[in-house]
């Protein structure tokens, strides 16, 4: 038997992943307030663990590219020089420990009107008081979403500046030591507040028209290509149907892969929802993945799948039916971060351990 799909690598412009097994980007909620968007020791430990475990690339939680972009109080940031250095001893660390030689990504975003919000963990709901470390949002438009604080209406110089945050947030990454990039569209996060047409109801040049909707996100892409190295993967992570009538849907996202790979992506991260509440979304293991491979048959344009994929069979049939190239895990890598080690065992596959864990490496026989 040849080597499974899922442990062989696959190469995005001048960069080769050593198999196709992926982090999935995941929120911890961990930074201190008091220090902003600052990644701490919980943040190295959390990433490195999953290089440690046999992860080929490890992507970074939604890192907002200005103050106003994190999720919480408590997300990451890469808007400042402290933000910069702390994400650069990460990046190292990954590095120098994977046995494989693993990748890192980080995945840059801006909430929007889902911004100041309360973490999961935090007992309480709703939108962050300026007492308690909140703050103003923006949107498309001044429409709150359900429970949360109504934003501002975003103007011309808030949408310039927006694209800029996100152009300086790449060049920040590059001196930090990561070597993916991908881009947040998707969950009802500001960039996907622009595209669905149940959010931004604009008449101007960002919204009334589907490409219109979509020019904010081309315009982010353009700003972070022109930041990084021709040679380093952007990937964009987009949400394929809003789940809801009049929304994003199956068709639409095709049309937006080709736009956004006319601008320099790489490959689309297939996620789905989040832009408007209260809807009924039939989850299930792999219940994206369909949605991946539409995209990477009529698009032409590679895939990676998200969304209960927990088993090593799972995955495997994943990539080797062509949904997807790539697969990307977040629960099941929380459960177990060395979910590869296990994985390439039980698909006959070779797995390099780190020094430190062989003597738990399974024998022959």
């Amino acid at each position: 038997m040849g080597t499974p799909l899922l442990f062989t690598p696959l190469r995005l412009r001048g960069l080769e992943l050593p198999h196709r097994g992926w982090v999935s980007p995941m929120c911890q909620y961990s930074c201190d307030p008091a220090e902003p968007g600052v990644p701490r020791d919980w943040h190295l430990v959390h990433l490195g663990q999953f290089a440690a475990g046999g992860a080929a690339l490890v992507f970074t939680e939604a890192t907002a590219v200005n103050a106003a972009g994190r999720i919480s109080p408590r997300d990451t940031g890469l808007y400042n020089a402290a933000q910069e250095a702390a994400w650069q001893r990460i990046t190292a660390f990954i590095h120098e420990h994977s046995p494989i030689g693993a990748k890192v990504g980080i995945q840059l975003a801006h909430a929007g009107r889902k911004a100041s919000t309360y973490w999961p963990f935090s007992g309480r709901t709703g939108s962050v008081p300026a007492a308690e470390h909140g703050w103003g949002t923006v949107g498309p438009t001044a429409e709150a979403f359900d429970g949360f604080a109504a934003p501002r209406a975003m103007d011309a110089s808030d949408i310039a500046a927006v694209i800029a945050d996100f152009g300086a947030a790449a060049a920040r990454a590059v001196r930090a030591g990561f070597d993916v990039l991908e881009i947040h569209a998707a969950h009802g996060y500001l960039l996907h507040q622009f595209l669905s047409p149940l959010v931004n109801t604009r008449t101007d040049e960002w919204g009334g028209t589907e490409e219109r909707r979509r020019a904010l996100l081309l315009a982010v892409l353009d700003a972070v290509r022109a930041n990084v190295p021709a040679e380093m993967p952007v990937l964009l992570r987009i949400s394929a149907t809003d789940w809801a009538d009049g929304g994003l849907d199956a068709d639409s996202s095709v049309r937006l892969a080709r736009a956004a790979a006319a601008h320099g992506v790489d490959m689309i991260d297939v996620s789905s929802g989040g832009a408007v509440p209260h809807l009924t979304i039939p989850v299930g293991p792999g219940y994206q993945s369909t949605f991946a491979e539409q995209i990477r048959r009529l698009a032409g344009v590679p895939t990676a799948a998200i969304g209960l994929i927990t088993s090593p069979e799972q995955a495997e049939h994943v990539l080797a039916s062509g949904q997807a190239d790539a697969v990307l895990m977040a629960r099941a890598v929380l459960r177990n971060p060395h979910w590869w080690l296990e994985a390439a065992h039980a698909l006959g596959a070779p797995a390099p351990w780190a020094p430190q864990y062989e003597r738990a490496a399974p024998r022959p026989g």
